[in-house]
């Protein structure tokens, strides 16, 4: 049986590689001008550095696509972390709020640095909207305290999602005119306008918070077995439960501060990964989580490109169409096994 479950996995970790790669070059040979494959491998090994075709994937989709596999891995991580603190398929950053306090400061820090004629830098606008992700999310903890059912505090969540929704609409209306434009764009989720430099910033966050939920995987294994069990092999649970807080917060924060909020991806891919790799063990979600988010947001991304071009649509929009069912079907599930 474990032979099986491994050649299992295998599988499906070169299917979502495979998937991976091809959404990637998809991404970098479609748009408003299409450039051939072998003129996307010539740019990407360096054999063509005048044309074109270069300022085009150099500076606009290559950035773009490896933006959209990082902050899509980094979502759907943030996803799981969150899962597995709360024991809950629902929990993620868009569904509790927490992409939506992150949205709120980077908007408050946007409006005030641009009246003043400043720039937010990449730092300043992680910063901020992880500012924002740890409001959420005490304020999220703080009504944990309070509420036993699980679903209230999804509920309470979503509250404090709206609230936040709500603050950043009204601080968008009485902006400057020449703010509401930047604030619009980015409000409303996309990955377009992402740099190179913005890139290099984004992969270091991402690989390392990634990285540092993988190497958590034993702890978070114990943990899923209950509180109980979890101190018994010797976890502490204080610090484990921070590092689970200050990572969901930070990656869910990196795709804010670039991208914008990002609807249902980290809900929706952890919960898909769960039954296609047909364990929870983090060893594996966490890596499966990562690359089948890298996959998901890619795919949204080309559609929300091409599907009704030249008009672009939110990622957001795309994302929702897709994932929420997807939730639909993790809440039914749920009370399927609790009606069992």
């Amino acid at each position: 049986m474990s032979k099986k479950r491994a050649v299992r996995r295998t599988i499906c970790f070169a299917a979502l590689a495979v998937l991976a790669a091809a959404f990637a070059v998809l991404e970098l040979v479609s748009g408003s001008t299409n450039i051939a494959v072998r003129d996307v491998f010539a740019v990407l090994a360096g054999r063509d550095r005048d044309s074109a075709a270069h300022k085009i994937i150099a500076d606009i989709r290559l950035p773009r696509t490896v933006a959209a596999a990082l902050l899509g891995g980094a979502l759907s991580v943030s996803g799981f972390l969150l899962q597995s603190f709360f024991n809950n398929p629902i929990a993620g950053p868009y569904v509790l709020g927490i992409s939506s306090g992150a949205k709120l400061t980077v908007a408050l820090a946007m409006m005030l640095t641009l009246q003043s004629g400043i720039l937010l830098n990449s730092a300043a606008m992680v910063g901020a909207a992880f500012a924002g992700s740890l409001l959420s999310m005490g304020a999220i903890l703080l009504l944990a305290g309070r509420v036993r059912n699980m679903a209230q505090l999804i509920i309470a969540g979503v509250m404090i999602g709206y609230i936040c929704s709500a603050v950043t609409e009204l601080a968008v209306t009485f902006a400057d005119d020449a703010n509401i434009v930047n604030l619009h764009n980015w409000s409303m989720g996309s990955f377009s306008g992402i740099s190179m430099d913005n890139v290099k910033v984004i992969a270091v966050i991402v690989l390392a918070g990634v990285t540092a939920a993988f190497l958590l995987s034993k702890p978070m294994s114990a943990y899923q077995l209950g509180e109980s069990y979890a101190k018994n092999m010797g976890v502490d649970l204080k610090l484990f439960r921070l590092a689970l807080i200050l990572l969901s917060s930070i990656l869910s924060a990196c795709v804010t501060a670039f991208a914008g909020p990002v609807s249902f991806v980290g809900v929706a891919v952890p919960h898909l990964m769960k039954s296609i790799f047909g364990t929870a063990k983090p060893i594996v979600i966490i890596p499966a989580s990562f690359v089948g988010g890298a996959v998901f947001c890619l795919v949204c991304d080309l559609i929300a490109r091409m599907l009704f071009a030249p008009v672009e649509l939110s990622i957001s929009t795309v994302t929702a169409v897709f994932g929420a069912p997807v939730v639909i079907a993790a809440m039914l599930s749920r009370g399927q096994k609790r009606g069992v």
